[in-house]
């Protein structure tokens, strides 16, 4: 077979080293593609491998160490919920207090990346990473594991991009770049390991592949920057669609939620919301009763509420010293005992009340009636009818939280399917004004409540309500 120019390039069995036909052109005129570089498998077997040290490995150094890091940050950088920031920092404490998942999420990201890098000197890396030869010097396990991620890029390369590099490359070129290619793996298997054969090897192999493959490579500050920007569009996607963080500043559904409390939201549940339009791409309408939701209010649309949902479309509401009834049927309650918590920015610090568990279908709740009132009617409210495609909603503080009984002058109002943006999931951080409160962290808003900690002697008689629950038979209103 004959090759039209560079004659003496021809090589055995009529191919060149990395599979072209051998009458290939030197310009790159060729009629049949190249073969993709060959693997091999290394002539060493590497140390015993535990698996469940490389479990650990995995999870601490890339999971439990990153996400602590990014959480402290984000601590660090969360201003006391009463407290505005000033100075040269302001903006970014005001961005992290605002947002701090997809925040957290760049942290994560950002603290991973720089344990990536430090990945092959990290304790247990023996037991995560592909076996090095056991007779390799300490000093040369980056050298080498830099050497088999240049192969494995290179053999990337030349499977995805073959019509370009027959397109691009000389027969020359590729004879050049698989004869370095392959000159690395020989030293990288050599018995005994040469370090100078393989240093030089690993040289000029990482020279071609950037001279010869370097239009189609990625450089490292463009993968990391890919990683964060990656990223950060999952943590915006996630924060659009999936879950965002909320943070409590009144105390309208104190106890189940005290002031500065950040909570999770799930806004998937009831159909993820498009951007930009009143639409969802499902639904999953109405709201059970009991939900704890979150929603822009309907009178001041820029603002967001959170409230438990108490009547749906078609009930009729009345609320009789703060306690509900739907269709002439009173929802029933337990009494729990006397209740006191402090709320510093208003002109009562010190509040008193009675606590109740409430039970409303298959949900029970903590509703407490403060005896210091938010100028709310003490006696009946409503009725009122519960119109379609809406839901009504009370805060658990019922004598102190300005919710559907109060809403457009005193009418009352629901909250419209549109204005929805889901379920109140968990409390992640409460940052009241003494400080972080650890013990309500995880602290759930649907299902079992939380007493918070000055609460704890009231236990017993709410672990008494719970026992003493109502068939959910009794729990569910009357159409």
């Amino acid at each position: 077979m004959t090759v039209e120019e560079g004659g003496d390039d021809k090589v055995a069995n009529g191919k060149d080293a990395v599979g072209a036909p051998a009458d290939a052109s030197d310009d790159g005129d060729v009629s049949a593609s190249p073969s993709p570089v060959r693997s091999h498998a290394p002539a060493f077997a590497g140390p015993p491998v535990s698996k469940l040290l490389r479990a650990v490995y995995w999870g601490a150094w890339f999971g439990v160490t990153p996400i602590a890091l990014a959480s402290l940050l984000v601590w660090g950088l969360t201003p006391a919920s009463s407290v505005e920031g000033d100075g040269p920092w302001a903006w970014l404490e005001a961005g992290v207090r605002a947002q701090p998942v997809p925040i957290g999420i760049v942290a994560y990201t950002v603290f991973a990346t720089v344990l990536w890098f430090a990945r092959l000197r990290l304790p247990l890396a023996r037991h995560a990473h592909p076996p090095l030869r056991p007779d390799l010097a300490p000093h040369l396990r980056a050298p080498v594991d830099r050497a088999r991620s240049l192969l494995e890029e290179a053999d990337a390369i030349l499977r995805g991009r073959e019509k370009d590099i027959q397109r691009d490359l000389s027969l020359h070129e590729r004879k050049q770049l698989d004869a370095d290619l392959e000159g690395l793996r020989a030293a990288m298997d050599a018995q005994p390991f040469d370090e100078e054969a393989f240093v030089d090897a690993l040289v000029r192999a990482d020279g071609e592949v950037d001279v010869r493959l370097g239009r189609w490579r990625k450089s490292e500050v463009r993968e990391y920057l890919e990683s964060i920007l990656i990223a950060v569009a999952v943590a915006l996607a996630l924060r659009q669609f999936v879950v965002e963080a909320f943070k409590i500043p009144s105390g309208s559904m104190i106890p189940t939620l005290q002031v500065g409390d950040h909570i999770f939201v799930n806004k998937f549940v009831y159909g993820p919301a498009i951007p930009g339009v009143h639409a969802r791409v499902w639904t999953n309408m109405p709201p059970s009763r009991g939900d704890v939701m979150v929603f822009a209010f309907p009178e001041r649309p820029e603002q967001d509420f959170i409230k438990r949902v108490i009547a749906l479309p078609g009930d009729k509401l009345e609320v009789k010293n703060g306690h509900p009834w739907l269709n002439g049927w009173q929802v029933p309650n337990c009494y729990v005992g006397v209740y006191s918590y402090n709320e510093y920015d208003t002109s009562f610090a010190r509040h008193e009340g009675d606590l109740y568990v409430e039970y409303l279908e298959d949900e029970a709740y903590l509703t407490l009636f403060d005896r210091v009132t938010n100028g709310l009617p003490m006696e009946i409210q409503g009725p009122f009818t519960v119109q379609p495609g809406e839901v009504w909603v009370m805060g658990d503080n019922r004598n102190n939280s300005h919710d559907s009984r109060m809403w457009w002058g005193g009418k009352g109002g629901g909250v419209p399917y549109a204005n929805i943006k889901g379920r109140a999931l968990f409390v992640w951080l409460s940052l009241p004004e003494t400080g972080i409160d650890w013990s309500r962290i995880f602290a759930p808003v649907m299902g079992r409540p939380r007493l918070p900690a000055p609460m704890k002697a009231l236990q017993p008689a709410m672990d008494r309500c719970f026992k003493e629950r109502p068939p959910l038979d009794k729990t569910h209103p009357p159409r």
